[in-house]
């Protein structure tokens, strides 16, 4: 499946939510659920696990879609994602990228890219 980066530069086809979406697949939502609530200390259900992209009109995760802050302002400021912003990388920014490495990286590239042309 070819990458599909959310605002923050996330792989959003590897996230088990949007493949759990795909594929309707009830086992990969309670999977996901459990452990996005360990890892994130909300209390995920797997009927909350429904999603296409972050960056998609479609389905989103609540969290996502209401209160990730993230994507609030990459859409509020209509950028592709977070490396095409004038503020990256902001401060709300630099503390999801460290604990989501590759996503720095991925994001970095991007820049690179960018200046590059």
């Amino acid at each position: 499946m070819p990458e599909m980066l959310g605002y923050c530069g996330i792989d959003c086809a590897a996230c088990p939510g949007l493949i759990a979406t795909r594929t309707n697949d009830a086992e990969l939502r309670a999977k996901t659920a459990a452990e996005w609530s360990k890892s994130y200390g909300h209390n995920f259900k797997p009927e909350e696990i429904n999603c296409t992209g972050c960056v998609g009109e479609g389905a989103h995760v609540y969290y996502c879609e209401a209160m990730c802050e993230i994507r609030k302002c990459a859409r509020g400021r209509r950028r592709a994602n977070c490396a095409d912003c004038a503020d990256y990388a902001c401060e709300t920014l630099r503390g999801f990228l460290q604990t989501v490495p590759e996503a720095k990286v991925r994001m970095d590239a991007i820049r690179v890219r960018r200046t590059e042309t």
